[in-house]
């Protein structure tokens, strides 16, 4: 294993903690402040839609970098051989989850979620209109719920993390 200096484990574990800060607080800020501002000040119109997709596009580029930088740093401290840093399986485990949901979101479901939307505000037939926001719907959901999951096993590794660090320090045992 790789001898690393205390400086470096300083700075890796504080670029975790900062990466799932965004992770978790990005989407805590999409949701309780941006969604009902923008549903408060344009209501359903085109305009507001677009641009909550728009958040949501920045969001995700934001938990590319997260995800880069939770995976370079977990990487780092398993290499480091510290056991004060170790990588649980667990810490492991969460990660690939919210890697792969992560990559299901970006590289699939949010750009049909685009296409289905732009193609429901484009129709103006009455029926068709309505079908089209019926199918965007029906996969829009899936999408809400997976950021949500994605969410709580932001929370849940974040937890994790605090609690290593309080075993290190012997403040719980």
């Amino acid at each position: 294993m790789l001898r690393s200096s205390r400086w470096w484990l300083i700075g890796c574990l504080t670029c975790e903690w900062l990466a799932l800060g965004i992770w978790v607080g990005g989407l805590l800020v999409l949701i309780g402040a941006v969604i009902p501002a923008v549903f408060n000040t344009f209501g359903a119109q085109d305009s507001g839609v677009f641009f909550l997709t728009r958040a949501f596009e920045g969001y995700n580029r934001f938990v590319i970098g997260a995800l880069t930088v939770l995976c370079a740093g977990t990487w780092y401290r398993w290499r480091s051989g510290n056991q004060d840093v170790a990588v649980s399986r667990a810490e492991i485990g969460l990660l690939m989850g919210m890697t792969v949901i992560a990559g299901i979101i970006i590289l699939w479901l949010h750009p049909l979620v685009a296409s289905l939307q732009a193609q429901a505000f484009a129709v103006k037939e009455e029926a068709a209109r309505k079908a089209a926001f019926e199918a965007f719907f029906r996969i829009h959901m899936p999408v809400r719920s997976l950021y949500m999951v994605n969410l709580v096993l932001g929370i849940v590794l974040t937890g994790m993390k605090a609690q290593r660090s309080l075993r290190r320090d012997r403040v719980v045992t």
